[in-house]
């Protein structure tokens, strides 16, 4: 069992009205993040008081794995394509590293 060192948080605002429309393409995309060296997990959360806001967390095993790796692949290249264009503000995407 892999024991995942590294969170990715992105808060994800999506532009009113395309919520339905993300959500088509990010099952479209999430086969092309699942399938990378180093990922354990994701989770996409839809904030109950601001439904255009979601809240996406990946696990991997090391940052390197995110950063270089997935961002670094042609799989990125259509993962943007498919889900960048929905967000408005472009998300701040951070690391966490558990400590308890």
């Amino acid at each position: 069992m892999t024991t995942a060192a590294i969170l990715e948080h992105a808060l994800l605002d999506v532009r009113p009205g395309q919520e339905d429309a993300f959500l088509a393409a990010f099952a479209e995309a999430r086969p092309l993040i699942e399938g990378q060296k180093g990922f354990v997990d994701l989770r996409l959360e839809r904030c109950v008081e601001h439904p255009s806001r979601f809240l996406l967390l990946v696990r991997w095993d090391t940052l390197e794995d995110h950063t270089e790796g997935f961002r670094g692949s042609p799989e990125y290249v259509r993962w943007r394509e498919l889900l960048h264009h929905f967000y408005d503000p472009f998300p701040e995407v951070t690391h966490f590293a558990r400590v308890v």
